[in-house]
């Protein structure tokens, strides 16, 4: 079973930045596109941002101009950087390829924004 490690959640306090890593499969990032998704508690997993092979990215509009995603090629790795952190971004954060139906997904990391 394909693993997808991700890292870097932690608790911060509101206006804060934290920097996620979610390291994936070589024979998998060489050849997809990467998305971050996030989940709080009692709501659907939401897709946060992709980034695509060339580096290009798009944003869902509650993460434009606060957060960045971006990947690095060489050690198979997709990075999400979360500045101006609000406690609504309270959640579990996680990456994704994009594959259609893709399902092995990882343990994730929990990001807490709080006072």
């Amino acid at each position: 079973q394909v693993q997808l490690v991700e890292s870097g959640g932690g608790l911060v306090q509101p206006g804060g930045s934290l920097r996620l890593s979610c390291l994936v499969p070589g024979s998998i990032f060489s050849q997809y596109s990467m998305s971050w998704y996030r989940q709080s508690t009692g709501k659907r997993r939401e897709w946060v941002a992709v980034v695509y092979r060339p580096g290009n990215a798009n944003y869902q509009d509650f993460a434009k101009g606060r957060f960045t995603i971006s990947r690095d090629n060489a050690k198979n790795t997709v990075y999400l950087q979360l500045t101006s952190l609000k406690p609504e971004d309270t959640a579990v954060y996680y990456c994704k390829p994009g594959i259609s139906g893709w399902d092995s997904w990882g343990n994730g990391t929990l990001v807490t924004v709080s006072s």
